[in-house]
């Protein structure tokens, strides 16, 4: 890449595609991955646009220094001291995040270097989160003063657990791949030199498999998450009956009898 075109795609989202996996790039390596205003905005569109053939989103940040090291603390002065500057800035990313966080398709985090506030906040929006040897964890809100919203701490909650997700926030202290493990907090560690091959062997996986099944369980475990409504019950109900009425299911069957691996189709 041109050193010009490099400047460009400076604090930018890209949204790439290799096969039925996109890839949702946090480009800003100058700043380690730090998201500005304008690339929660960019990232709330780049999810918005995903298509629905798609079969799992990976979200990384450029390079291995960095996924996210938090927001661009450059911008606090202009976008988040006054409120009307505040709720805006919140307003843009609180909608990336739940745009990512309710995609129908699975979403994996992958995770190297600096894993820091607003990219903890990203990382929990995602289904799976799979970190290098080298990932380090922190949320910061404490030392900055900075309120931490009640879907951030619910997110939080759900991977580690009311006791950890009080002392990550109260002590502001700094975790490595091992202890984030421990926690819940991630799925799995990775060795840091085939880190990159082992996340698209694990995604092509998942691609490869069924998506109606895989979306009816992802929304099973939305529903019944605290707070989830009765209705949404009912409908993961149906969206698990469903996929025994599906083209998918009975592939399924015919390539198991067969000693083959299944064509899903989604239908």
């Amino acid at each position: 890449m041109k050193k010009r075109e490099a400047n460009e795609l400076q604090g930018r989202i890209l949204l790439e595609r290799s096969g039925q996996v996109a890839w949702i790039r946090i480009h800003n390596p100058a700043k380690r991955n730090a998201v500005s205003l304008s690339m929660w905005r960019e990232l709330g569109a780049a999810v918005a646009s995903i298509d629905d053939d798609i079969r799992c989103v990976i979200v990384r940040g450029e390079g291995e220094e960095a996924f996210v090291a938090g927001a661009d603390i450059s911008e606090f002065g202009a976008n988040r001291r006054e409120s009307a500057a505040v709720a805006a800035y919140d307003e843009a990313a609180d909608e990336a995040m739940l745009r990512l966080a309710n995609l129908p398709q699975p979403t994996v985090a992958m995770i190297s270097g600096y894993c820091i506030g607003g990219g903890m906040a990203l990382a929990l929006c995602c289904d799976i989160r799979l970190a290098s040897a080298s990932a380090q964890f922190a949320i910061p809100a404490a030392r900055l003063g900075l309120g931490y919203g009640v879907a951030h701490v619910r997110r939080l909650m759900d991977a580690v657990g009311a006791a950890n997700a009080m002392d990550m926030i109260a002590s502001a202290a700094r975790y490595d791949a091992g202890q984030a493990l421990a926690m819940g907090l991630v799925n799995r560690v990775l060795p840091c030199d085939d880190f990159a091959a082992q996340v698209s062997d694990y995604t092509a996986r998942i691609a490869g498999n069924a998506p109606l099944t895989i979306s009816a369980v992802k929304y099973a475990i939305r529903s019944l998450r605290p707070g989830g409504a009765v209705d949404d019950l009912v409908h993961s109900a149906e969206l698990a009956t469903a996929c025994f009425a599906s083209d998918d299911y009975a592939e399924g069957v015919r390539a198991f009898g067969e000693k083959r691996q299944p064509i899903f189709t989604g239908k």
